[in-house]
């Protein structure tokens, strides 16, 4: 069998940055071990399934069509959207022991498994040589010997990767994150053969940008002219984007203080140059009410650095519950408040740089 190192290595950088951000949205922390791959089939793999399971499917469109399936353990997907949900433990334990899974629950765990799937999308686009955009559907709760296989029950028939994911939450062990991709899958995402590099000016793009978005982050298979100035030599900096001139030079003076290297620039700034050479360690990326332009801004970020690991903290002087949730499913990393608190900020990008 191929060994398919690069959708590994990517799968678990998925995870990764998915427990991150999981950690985040639950307010507790979660964490992934490096994942164990198999060979399997779905007759093998529902004989092995011996607890009860909720699957989300994932479609891959554009240039890799397919589907590929997470299989949770239906107990982890209770605790979960009962924490996400601010439910008291003990109605949690309660319902895990008697599988009750209610509509609320199928609604915030859904929105546990978009965050996932948009770490993945934010993994896989900018390592993929051709367009890709992951999507969730519908999810399904199965019980064995109890539910009917179908066609498409639990989910089709074929052969598969079993990723299985170790997390722990909490400390604790969960039961089951499996992660099942069909062999032609697969071998789309990591042929045995590098596919080829798509062709300059091929316009590869995560969204729909306005043409000021366009501007800013122009398509390249190289590096930009950094225009003079050599924005990769030395330590790589802490890009600070900031709509607010004196915000921005305000950070950029206390991170320097700091001991940081720091690059100040609008957000309207060709910031392709920056990243060229790894230039850029971390990003900070100020807006006034963390609109979708700015989460679309944030995406664009995370596509043109290259580099799934470089943390973008967002902040903004209000948020919502909703916009976090855009935020962290558009690339970012952490969110704070504005007016910026020094303390704050070095902490939180010491954090994300000692992880990194």
């Amino acid at each position: 069998m191929p060994e398919f190192k690069k959708l590994r290595k990517m799968i678990q950088s998925a995870l990764r940055q998915a427990a991150q951000e999981s950690s985040m949205l639950l307010n507790q922390e979660l964490t992934v071990e490096d994942t164990e791959v198999e060979e399997t089939d779905r007759r093998k793999y529902l004989d092995e399934l011996e607890d009860s399971a909720f699957v989300v499917g994932v479609e891959s469109r554009d240039d890799y069509s397919g589907r590929f399936y997470m299989v949770f353990a239906l107990r982890d997907a209770i605790l979960m959207s009962g924490i996400l949900l601010g439910i008291p433990q003990a109605r949690i334990s309660e319902k895990k022991k008697l599988l009750i899974l209610e509509a609320d629950d199928v609604d915030a765990f859904s929105e546990i498994a978009n965050q996932i799937i948009g770490s993945f999308n934010s993994v896989f686009q900018p390592c993929l040589p051709r367009k890709v955009h992951l999507k969730q559907l519908p999810p399904t709760k199965f019980v064995p010997q109890v539910d009917e296989v179908t066609e498409d029950i639990p989910f089709p028939d074929g052969e598969f990767l079993v990723y299985k994911a170790q997390i722990r939450l909490r400390g604790e062990e969960m039961n089951r994150f499996d992660i099942l991709v069909p062999f032609p899958l697969a071998l789309l995402f990591d042929p045995e053969e590098d596919a080829p590099e798509p062709e300059e000016g091929s316009g590869d793009t995560v969204h729909d940008q306005a043409e000021s978005l366009r501007r800013m982050f122009p398509d390249s298979d190289g590096p930009a002219d950094a225009g003079g100035e050599d924005h990769s030599g030395g330590s790589a900096a802490v890009l600070v984007l900031d709509e607010d001139a004196g915000d921005r030079e305000k950070v950029k003076c206390f991170l320097e203080a700091a001991g940081f290297r720091a690059i100040a620039a609008s957000p309207g700034t060709d910031v392709s140059a920056f990243f060229a050479g790894g230039g850029v360690r971390a990003v900070v990326l100020g807006t006034a009410k963390a609109e979708e332009w700015d989460f679309s801004l944030c995406s664009s970020l995370r596509r043109v650095s290259r580099d799934a690991s470089i943390p973008i903290i967002m902040s903004a002087r209000q948020w919502t519950r909703t916009r976090v949730l855009k935020a962290v499913k558009n690339g970012a990393n952490d969110i704070i408040m504005k007016p910026y608190n020094e303390g704050e900020l070095v902490a939180k990008l010491s954090k994300w740089l000692d992880a990194a």
